[in-house]
């Protein structure tokens, strides 16, 4: 009875695990390889798969996912003979997993080999200069012939980085001290650069500023020059207008005299030899007749014409008068005018009343 029911509960003990070795279950974007006695049979997708108890063996499941290797830095000689560490990172994807199980024993080491040895390839004919700054071909290069390598792995390579490039200590130090000159050098050239415009701007400020001062010196002093001529010639004009004597002017520098000795420094005061000259001119001014002046000669001038025109015709009058006694009358019309008194009026003499000229005359014997 113990016996039985031992042998029962084993019975389905190996019933289940039977159905258990049976069924698998892969998950997505996994795949498993199938060897049944020992020989790849097929490759089970994701979902619910069924094989065969202790015949078919599923080996471990193959990611197909995008995967990302990241490797130790690799030393590298460049074409300069310098030795730099270079840091990269593989992007890669299983495309075909029998392949990956099959024709390679770990893709992951063989792909990171490959990735060294075309690096040192790809590098070895760069300086350092150009590996710095030439990632962008490393990185096509690289890919390039990763992938064609790979290709027969069934896995594909869609990216090769290069994620650090390391030189030695005394590069990075002789790099840093050419950096650092290099933007003293760019500080120094915008500071002089700066110095210049600004010396130059202020050269042109200033000069601006004295030309525009000149021009206005230059013309403050031509309207000065016109304003003081202007001045003079009015005066001068004035001046010969009046027709000024010795005397005035004398009287005008003495009168200037006590003006030049009320500055306040002045604590000594020469008197010119030329006082004693005007002082003498005021005193004949004073002492003599004083000279007339235009209008009183005018009219003087005027009486003394009329006077010599009034002599002139009594003059005239006297000789008609002469005339009348040794030749007789002469009646020559009305108011008998003689032929003297009208000589002298064509003469211009200004005529006499009639009176004067009919003076009596004596009776003849």
């Amino acid at each position: 009875m113990d016996a039985a029911l031992i042998a029962g509960i084993f019975v389905v003990l190996l019933a289940v695990f039977t159905v258990l070795r049976s069924v698998r279950i892969v998950p997505q974007a996994r795949a498993g390889n199938v060897e049944r006695l020992g020989r790849y049979s097929r490759t089970l997708g994701p979902g619910l798969n069924f094989v065969i108890p202790f015949v078919d063996r599923v080996r471990p499941l193959i990611d197909l996912r995008e995967q990302v290797v990241s490797f130790k830095p690799q030393p590298v000689i460049t074409e300069d003979n310098l030795v730099v560490d270079i840091d990269t990172v593989l992007y890669f994807q299983v495309t075909d997993p029998r392949a990956a199980a099959y024709e390679i024993a770990n893709f992951i080491q063989g792909v990171e080999q490959l990735t060294v040895t075309t690096l040192r390839n790809v590098v070895g004919g760069m300086d350092l200069e150009k590996t710095l700054t030439s990632r962008d071909t490393i990185n096509s290069q690289l890919r390039g012939v990763l992938d064609e390598a790979t290709g027969k792995w069934g896995i594909r390579v869609n990216r090769v980085e290069i994620k650090a490039i390391d030189p030695p200590k005394s590069i990075k130090e002789a790099m840093e001290k050419q950096m650092r000159a290099e933007r003293d050098k760019r500080a120094a050239i915008l500071t002089a650069e700066g110095f210049r415009q600004s010396q130059i701007l202020t050269a042109e400020g200033e000069k601006q500023s004295a030309i525009l001062r000149a021009e206005g010196d230059r013309t403050s002093a031509i309207l000065k020059a016109e304003g003081q001529s202007q001045a003079i010639d009015e005066v001068f004009q004035a001046v010969h207008r009046n027709d000024p004597d010795p005397q005035l002017l004398a009287y005008q520098y003495l009168q200037m005299l006590p003006q030049l000795a009320q500055g306040p420094g002045n604590t000594f005061w020469v008197i010119p030899s030329e006082v004693t000259s005007a002082l003498q001119g005021v005193s004949k001014a004073f002492t003599e007749a004083l000279p007339r002046s235009a209008a009183t000669r005018e009219v003087t001038e005027t009486k003394t014409a009329a006077k010599d025109e009034a002599a002139m015709a009594a003059k005239a009058a006297e000789d008609a008068i002469a005339d009348a006694e040794d030749t007789g009358p002469r009646q020559l019309g009305p108011g008998g005018a003689t032929p003297g008194a009208l000589s002298g009026l064509e003469d211009g003499s200004t005529a006499q009343p009639a009176e004067a000229l009919r003076e009596p005359q004596p009776k003849r014997s």
